[in-house]
């Protein structure tokens, strides 16, 4: 297969290497994605890196954002009229989330500027405005934000530790922090408190079952 090389143009190489899908928990959000019929979907991580392309975490829906992303919609009085923030946003499917059920602000927070760029193409395929920003925020005091929100943060163990810890902090200092987690492997086994449960279709491309059972949980002020 043939595949066009990773230029200055970012939004070029999103909407020519995946195509707009409706995401499976959430049907109502579109999402630019990879599928099976998409180039994207068969490039290996030797083109990827050749191409100067990062490990393209955005162009999947995974089951964590899934399930926060699903959980808001059914209550939007979680965020509405709340600033949000979605950390490490990927597609930024938790973000528009969170604009349709009625945020006053919401900003995704990605170290990837790839995942920034597919966030800009989901938010204007759905209708709605975010603020993408590409820093790595860990451990900053965060102003101006009512609730954090994020999905599968736990996959890697240095990465998850210092997230959790950082949440911890800003659930001290009054923010609430919601993270989905399908029961990855660096997911603390307690102090975490459980807010609901979905089970989330997946693909066995990305996951080794079709479904996820997702919990949905808060990080409690120390």
């Amino acid at each position: 297969m043939s595949l066009s090389p990773a230029s200055a143009d970012p939004a070029a190489f999103i909407r020519l290497h995946t195509a707009p899908a409706p995401v499976p928990l959430c049907p109502d959000i579109h999402l630019w994605q990879a599928t099976e019929i998409t180039p994207i979907w068969h490039a290996t991580e030797d083109w990827l890196q050749r191409n100067g392309v990062p490990p393209p975490f955005w162009a999947f829906p995974w089951a964590g954002g899934q399930a926060v992303a699903r959980l808001i919609l059914d209550d939007p009085p979680l965020v509405a009229g709340k600033r949000v923030m979605d950390f490490a946003a990927g597609s930024g499917l938790i973000a528009i989330a969170a604009m349709k059920a009625g945020a006053a602000s919401v900003t995704a927070v990605e170290i990837d500027p790839f995942a920034i760029t597919a966030t800009g193409l989901n938010a204007d395929l759905n209708g709605v405005s975010i603020t993408g920003l590409t820093q790595d925020i860990i451990g900053q005091p965060l102003s101006g934000i009512d609730i954090l929100l994020a999905g599968d943060v736990c996959y890697e163990r240095s990465f998850a530790e210092a997230a959790l810890a950082w949440f911890r902090e800003l659930a001290r200092s009054g923010i609430t922090v919601l993270v989905g987690d399908p029961g990855r492997a660096y997911l603390p086994s307690q102090g975490l408190e459980k807010v609901a449960t979905f089970n989330v279709p997946t693909t066995l491309e990305l996951e080794d079952r079709a479904v996820r059972v997702t919990d949905v949980w808060r990080v409690p002020a120390p």
